[in-house]
């Protein structure tokens, strides 16, 4: 191994090893990647930024966008909506609406795809008095094996198009992922219907959906005990007569101070702070009966902003809102003050410091008040889903019929390769601002940046493992430990090595890192790359068994109230199933 083999090695395993560890956001640890190759001379610094014309970057900025153009025009909507009187049946209910999410997210962000369905998901969880953990896992599974499908829904699929057109000139057109991804995603999804949310732990499945809904007992909020409150002078002790139900005592604080353990015989005073696990619901009987206050994040302005017109919504944080990594100064800031803070729930678990303390983090619940006639806006402002029961907001059908019929033009356009993807699509876009579909204020609004720069950064580095020959040597290396052994071992062990790296570190990264060795592996057997290409673009979309993998599993596991550990129950045999698919039909599609 030469000294520039060792120096992208170390590079490469100090990038995995900090997404790994989470601390850092993936764009964060993608520049540092970058800029370590540069200051080393791995990467030209007049090349360093070549990543940001790549076409991959921007199909993906280009179909988050049309993502978004087909969420405000309802279409998705208006397809979720016709089916919700089939619901009834359970097996029906899950079935149906993971298969419209995974539809949905063949042609658009699978991610956006699974945001516009959780509230419906929820609702009609709601509506038949069944847990909404039933079905947002395989909401997010199947969004996941949607996305497998075309070429535009996913980012690794796109990366690894783009990423062909380099070694052969020609990109894998829009839907040559059709014939492998659709196989896989209609096993997926019947696997997940009829057999795989089973596995799910029955106590998230205990739950009943009013209580799922606003995620009981698992909520933060605050209460300050009254001058006129029977509390005043009682011991500790009193407090355990207060835990009713879903209302649990998580600690006491001091109006300036830090949360403090309670001690038994501590007597309470006139302007202590309980810190509640509880349920809204619930908190105003004990508010009125124990002269207690509830402490929100308002301010003298907030009154002033709402006048009375105030309503409740909850919404969980993307990954990539602005709220992400902050706190609640910020929130009042960036929402003017017209947005205060309730209570809080994260992943399902108890938090117990206060809620000026916290720092958000992707998943968590915010439980809001504000003005009733501005709230839903400002929760997609600020990259929160809203979770609440909402009226659908259809677009009109001429409006739907538009925005269908740009997407299929630009979706004809690239399949038929009379203009490239990247292309047709920022053409697409393009029509919509021209017709108006979209604002020119909101046109940036969708577009994931740290997804962006993840991209744009960490494809320099690829090619800086390609020029170092370290995607050679871990080629050679690998067809030297299976050497002997039938084609469809090595297509099976790439496979499984890509879905393991998908499961903590993001997708795309994963398709960067993986492609070139594919490639190198393919020249090395002096066969076709294109099944060992698939192989990869399949493999990086396996995120199933951890929710850190991707966005959709971190999005439901605050709405689901799902453990870190709950996750693989159901993905572990998922993968099985699909190496042991895609293999064959990997082989059988794209022969050697």
């Amino acid at each position: 191994m030469t000294y520039q083999q060792m120096l992208i090695a170390l590079i490469l395993l100090f990038t995995i090893a900090l997404f790994i560890w989470g601390k850092y956001r993936h764009d964060i640890v993608a520049a540092l990647s970058l800029s370590c190759c540069v200051l080393t001379g791995l990467v030209s610094a007049d090349l360093a930024f070549i990543g940001f014309g790549h076409p991959a970057v921007i199909t993906v900025a280009a179909v988050l966008v049309i993502s978004d153009v087909m969420r405000r025009c309802g279409v998705v909507d208006m397809i979720a909506t016709a089916l919700l009187p089939y619901t009834k049946n359970l097996l029906l209910h899950i079935l149906l609406l993971t298969l419209v999410v995974t539809l949905a997210s063949a042609f658009m962000n699978n991610v956006g795809a699974l945001a516009l369905m959780l509230p419906v998901a929820i609702s009609t969880c709601a509506h038949h008095g069944r847990s909404p953990a039933i079905l947002l896992m395989p909401l997010a599974f199947g969004s996941i094996l949607g996305g497998m499908t075309t070429a535009i829904g996913t980012p690794p699929n796109i990366i690894i198009a783009m990423m062909r057109a380099e070694v052969s000139g020609e990109p894998f057109r829009l839907f040559d992922f059709s014939a492998v991804g659709v196989g896989i995603a209609s096993a997926g999804v019947l696997f997940i219907g009829l057999i795989g949310w089973r596995f799910i732990p029955r106590e998230r499945l205990a739950r009943s959906a009013p209580e799922q809904l606003f995620a009981i007992d698992d909520y933060l909020t605050e209460v300050i005990i009254g001058e006129n409150s029977d509390l005043v002078g009682q011991p500790a002790d009193a407090i355990i007569g207060l835990e009713k139900g879903n209302i649990t005592v998580a600690g006491i604080a001091h109006r300036h101070g830090e949360t403090i353990s309670m001690k038994r015989f501590q007597r309470l005073h006139a302007g202590d702070i309980l810190i509640l696990q509880a349920d809204p619901s619930e908190v105003q009987a004990l508010l009125d009966n124990n002269d207690l206050e509830l402490i929100t994040s308002a301010d003298k302005k907030f009154s002033e902003l709402t006048q009375g017109n105030l309503t409740l919504v909850e919404g969980v944080i993307m990954r990539g809102s602005c709220l992400e990594g902050r706190g609640v100064p910020y929130l009042r800031r960036r929402s003017n003050s017209s947005l205060a803070l309730v209570g809080l729930a994260r992943e399902g678990k108890r938090v117990q410091r206060r809620i000026r303390k916290q720092t958000f983090r992707a998943g968590d619940i915010l439980l809001l008040q504000g003005a009733a006639d501005r709230v839903e806006e400002q929760l997609s402002e600020l990259g929160l889903v809203p979770l609440a029961e909402r009226n659908l907001t259809l677009g009109s059908s001429r409006k739907v019929s538009i925005a269908l019929s740009i997407f299929a033009l630009a979706i004809a356009l690239g399949a038929l390769k009379i203009l490239p993807l990247a292309i047709v699509f920022v053409l697409a876009v393009l029509v919509y601002v021209l017709l108006e579909l979209i604002p020119v204020r909101n046109l940036y609004d969708a577009i994931d940046w740290p997804v962006i720069i993840l991209l744009a950064c960490l494809i320099p580095v690829g090619k800086a493992l390609e020029s170092t020959g370290l995607t050679t040597l871990a080629a050679n290396q690998l067809l030297v430990f299976t050497q002997g052994m039938p084609i469809y071992i090595i297509i099976g062990l790439l496979l499984v090595m890509t879905m393991l790296l998908s499961d903590v570190i993001n997708n795309a990264a994963t398709a960067v890192v993986m492609a070139p060795l594919a490639y190198s592996i393919a020249q090395g057997l002096g066969v076709s790359a294109d099944p060992f290409f698939m192989t990869v673009a399949v493999g990086a979309s396996c995120a199933f068994m951890t929710p850190i993998g991707h966005q959709s599993n971190t999005l439901v596991m605050g709405p689901g109230g799902y453990q870190f550990g709950d996750y693989w129950r159901m993905g572990l045999p998922l993968d099985i199933i699909i190496v042991l698919l895609a293999v064959p039909l990997i082989l059988l599609f794209w022969p050697l």
